[in-house]
């Protein structure tokens, strides 16, 4: 028999989870639809379980280098199979966490495979979902009044360049690896493949980047990306930029090997792998668009302000509209989502707003604009820029590299935004953030006593330096 609800949320990924505990909150009868395991990329194949491995090889680095500390180890090794035993528990801690979350919330979840089937006279507005049970059972009809697309994203391949989970990988794959390569390609200098190409090099594999922009993490402020290269190199990593990838080229025999068009003419590439690390794309495919007038655009479905398609009773949040692909992005567009379903009028997200994390060794966080699209923009702007060799706590951390640079509007005085890289600076952005939602300005975040010796002072060193007025440099 049909199942009545106020809202189904296809994906239980963080957006569709978050979404549903606050529609139970708001007393909505909900109900979540996941193919996969609730926690979705980001708990299963993203954030979590890369940060594991990221924090892994940053103890294995770091302890390679104990000496400098005054502590001596001896021989130093790496038990790969414990490593990503310990990224299993983690997870599975936290899959239980949700788990509990939608019982204590009272959220029903279907394991299966969700589709919209469009209008029926039980579900005239927002489409009957038919459920194909994972555990073959009968299939599973859910009439609901609204409905949250949250069906997430998956890697992009290349065309020429197909996935064989062996020699030529994406991310997903690269999570599951049981022995480490000795030497690796990372196609793609974006976010994911920096972060990927720190811990591998860390974990002590040859790592080549090869990148068609001119430079790595282009999306960053030019000086963060410059900063990165350079850290990069000292790592041991190679960078290639103004390189376009020619698929066509890859060999598969025992490795790969593979070319690319640079400045200097055609270069050719050997690894024992090839990671691909060209971005992701939207899961817009098998879940019954096509039986709704939801408009989808350059793979990603269209919405308004509050996340409503051209359905009005089917809102779509996350990865699958695109913008900002980031799980809390996600969470936030969801909620916002489910209050407009119940009939209030939440404020808009601020994409200007939101904080980014890159979590690589050294790590890079940013919000809002860079020097140079505040230039684009037509901000006559001012700079203060402080480095974290005059910081005693990363002195002390022996993590000194880096610098906090927070760009301000010369005649408002507004800080347009703040770009950062170094040790443990994603989790020093949110100070950055708060700032802007206050419209704070430079000398307010200057006059805040920042703690010493803290990283953070960084953070009030460099928003004196805007006016000239830093204290240590």
């Amino acid at each position: 028999m049909a199942q009545e609800y106020d809202l189904v949320i296809l994906g239980g990924g963080t957006g569709g989870y978050v979404a549903a505990i606050r529609a139970a909150q708001l007393g909505l009868k909900t109900a979540i639809v996941e193919k996969g395991k609730l926690g979705g990329t980001c708990l299963h194949k993203g954030c979590i379980p890369s940060k594991a491995l990221l924090r892994s090889a940053e103890v294995y680095s770091t302890t390679k280098h104990s000496e400098e500390f005054g502590i001596v180890t001896g021989e130093v090794s790496l038990d790969f199979g414990k490593v990503q035993e310990r990224k299993s528990k983690i997870i599975a801690q936290l899959h239980k966490g949700v788990q509990h979350l939608m019982s204590q919330g009272k959220i029903d979840v279907f394991e299966g495979l969700g589709r919209i089937l469009g209008p029926s006279i039980f579900s005239p507005t927002a489409g009957t979902i038919s459920v194909e049970m994972n555990n073959g059972e009968e299939n599973e009809m859910l009439l609901p009044k609204n409905v949250i697309v949250a069906t997430g994203s998956r890697p992009r391949t290349l065309s020429g360049l197909a996935i064989d989970g062996e020699l030529v990988i994406t991310s997903d794959e690269a999570l599951e690896l049981e022995t480490l390569p000795n030497s690796i390609i990372i196609v793609g200098g974006g976010v994911i493949g920096i972060e990927w190409a720190s811990m591998l090099s860390d974990f002590g594999v040859e790592v080549t980047v090869i990148e068609y922009a001119d430079r790595i993490i282009p999306t960053e402020d030019k000086e963060v990306s410059k900063e990165m290269q350079r850290l990069m190199k000292k790592k041991g990593i190679k960078i290639v930029t103004n390189a376009k990838v020619l698929p066509e080229s890859l060999i598969r025999d025992n490795g790969v090997t593979i070319s690319a068009e640079v400045k200097a003419g055609v270069k050719e590439f050997k690894a024992e792998q090839l990671l691909v690390s060209v971005g992701r794309q939207a899961n817009v495919e098998g879940i019954g668009l096509e039986n709704t007038d939801i408009q989808v655009e350059k793979g990603y479905i269209s919405t308004n302000e509050y996340y409503q398609t051209k359905e009005s009773h089917i809102y779509a949040i996350g990865d699958v509209i695109g913008g900002l692909q980031l799980a809390h992005v996600a969470s936030h567009e969801g909620i916002i989502a489910v209050e407009h379903i119940a009939g209030n009028v939440p404020s808009s997200l601020k994409y200007e707003l939101v904080s980014r994390c890159i979590y690589s060794n050294p790590e890079v966080s940013s919000v809002g604009i860079t020097e140079e699209q505040a230039k684009e923009k037509g901000h006559k702007v001012k700079v203060g820029k402080f480095s974290f060799r005059a910081i005693g706590k990363a002195l002390v951390y022996g993590e000194s590299d880096g610098f906090v640079k927070i760009v301000a509007d010369k005649e408002t005085n507004d800080i347009l935004g703040v770009h950062m890289i170094g040790p443990h600076v994603t989790d020093m952005i949110s100070e950055a953030g708060l700032a802007m939602v206050l419209d704070a300005t430079p000398w307010e975040i200057g006059h805040t006593i920042h703690p010493h010796p803290t990283l953070s002072e960084a953070i009030g060193e460099a928003a004196l330096a805007v006016d000239g007025k830093a204290i240590h440099s």
